[in-house]
Formats: C-alpha cells, sequence, structure tokens
C-alpha cells in the first residue's frame, strides 16, 4: 500500500499541472486570448519572462487554431491599428526593459534544472488530441474560412476604408503630441521599469546586503594531508567534504574580531 502511495505521488510530481500550478501570473487560456496579448507591444514579452507562462504559451502555439485565428486577425486593418498603437505606448519600453531583472534569469535557471518542465513541455508535443487536430486541419471549418475570407470584398473595402478610421487617424496625429514622448522619458528614468529587483535597489540605495565571502583556505585543505590526532578529537584545518556543516561555513560572513582580554592586574 505504501509503494502504491508512493507511485502515484511521483505520477503527481511529475505531471505538467504540477508544474504550472504555483503560476503566480495569469495565463490566457484559448488561443485567442493569446493572440490578443503577443499583438499587444506592452505585454508580448510576458510568456518569456516567466517558465511558468511560457507552458501554457507553448500549449497555445502548437494548436492549430492559434494560426487560423491569426489568418484571419492579419486581414483585418483593425488589429493592425490596435497594434501599433500600442507601440507607442510607454509601457512597451517597460516590457523590454523588465528583461535587465536578474529574478527572470534565476527563474529561467530553476526551470532548466526542473523536471516538471521539460515534461509539460514533451506532455504537450506528445499529445494525441492535438496531433490529430493538425492531421485534420485541412478540414477545419475555421481553416476554409480563412481561405474564403480571402474572396470576400468586405475586407477589401475594409483597408480602402482603413485610412479613414478615426483610430487611425489618431494613430498618425499621435507622434505630434508632446505628452508621448514625456511618457517615454518618464518611463526610462522610473526605476520600475527595469524590475523590482532595480527598483528596489534604486529607491532605496542605502540598503545594504551583506554578500556571503567564500573561504578559499577551505578549498585548498581538501586537499590536505590529515595528521594523526587524539581520539575523539576532529583535525583543526582539514576539510571534510562529507560533512555538510563544512561547505556552510565556507560561505559564512567573517565576524569582526573579538577585542583582547584585558590582562589581569
Amino acid at each position: 500500500m505504501k509503494i502504491k502511495t508512493l507511485a502515484v505521488a511521483l505520477m503527481v510530481a511529475a505531471s505538467p499541472a504540477a508544474f504550472a500550478q504555483s503560476a503566480a501570473p495569469v495565463a490566457p487560456q484559448p488561443p485567442e486570448a493569446w493572440l490578443a496579448r503577443m499583438s499587444d507591444m506592452t505585454q508580448n514579452m510576458s510568456a518569456y519572462k516567466d517558465p511558468k507562462m511560457f507552458v501554457p504559451w507553448f500549449n497555445a502555439v502548437t494548436e492549430p487554431g492559434f494560426y487560423t485565428t491569426m489568418g484571419n486577425m492579419m486581414m483585418d486593418p483593425a488589429g493592425w491599428t490596435k497594434m501599433m498603437g500600442t507601440m507607442l505606448d510607454p509601457n512597451a519600453y517597460r516590457n523590454v526593459a523588465e528583461f535587465a531583472d536578474p529574478n527572470i534569469y534565476t527563474k529561467w535557471l530553476a526551470a532548466s534544472l526542473d523536471p516538471n518542465f521539460y515534461t509539460a513541455l514533451l506532455t504537450q508535443m506528445s499529445d494525441p488530441g492535438k496531433l490529430m487536430r493538425w492531421a485534420m486541419m485541412p478540414m477545419d471549418p475555421k481553416m476554409w474560412s480563412m481561405m474564403m475570407n480571402t474572396l470576400n470584398p468586405a475586407m477589401y473595402l475594409k483597408w480602402m476604408m482603413a485610412p479613414l478610421d478615426p483610430k487611425a487617424m489618431q494613430l498618425m496625429m499621435a507622434p505630434l503630441n508632446p505628452n508621448m514622448y514625456m511618457g517615454w522619458l518618464g518611463a526610462t528614468v522610473d526605476p520600475k521599469s527595469y524590475g523590482p529587483t532595480w527598483s528596489g535597489w534604486l529607491t532605496n540605495p542605502t540598503a545594504s546586503i551583506a554578500a556571503p565571502t567564500v573561504d578559499l583556505s577551505a578549498l585548498t585543505n581538501m586537499f590536505a594531508v590529515p595528521y594523526a590526532a587524539p581520539a575523539g578529537a576532529a583535525p583543526a584545518g582539514v576539510f571534510n567534504p562529507f560533512d555538510p556543516n563544512a561547505w556552510t561555513q565556507m560561505f559564512a560572513v567573517p565576524a569582526a574580531p573579538a577585542a583582547p582580554a584585558a590582562p589581569a592586574k
């Protein structure tokens, strides 16, 4: 019974849901929602900043419905106008500047050592249902709808009337607005644009963090020849690689030396 319980626990821990269960950011579920996010220049980098967000993004971009929906969106001039409008938003700079945060690379380093991350990706690539959807894509109604949309005169009429769209005219007048440049300048000098790590340090530079120091003598003592010592006494100056306490003491912050005791009168 204990063996069965342990086997079930291991299977649950290795499942893709175990990796994405603790995902802090909320990820869009359908491919259409992911397309709306990826065409938004203020948040289209979210999938690359967090491995827990990358897993559902990878699941969406490997669906055939993602590309049929993208084809229909590319034939709509309103989608292009909206995407170019987000490019002028100062948050587009913050979206890219957040890659200066070291926490992003720490998360990816932890994901590279997590077997649940690889299991989640491999499970999506070997999903029989997804492979069947790719095989049946030529008969998908969405695929035929995208192909027949190229013969729709209303689609070409939208492109002809796109320059007269108020949103398009507002987009063309945006470079003449001084507030846009002030917003970009404010996003550049704002410490929050570069992630919580740098913003916390820049807003409070007096806060110092004691960096751990490495004791190089402990590394050299690993190869020291042990000498005979009295029974029950540990040899001084010899590093024992099998002692966990010895490894933790290598990174201990050195303390200030104690003041010498006053001579007795």
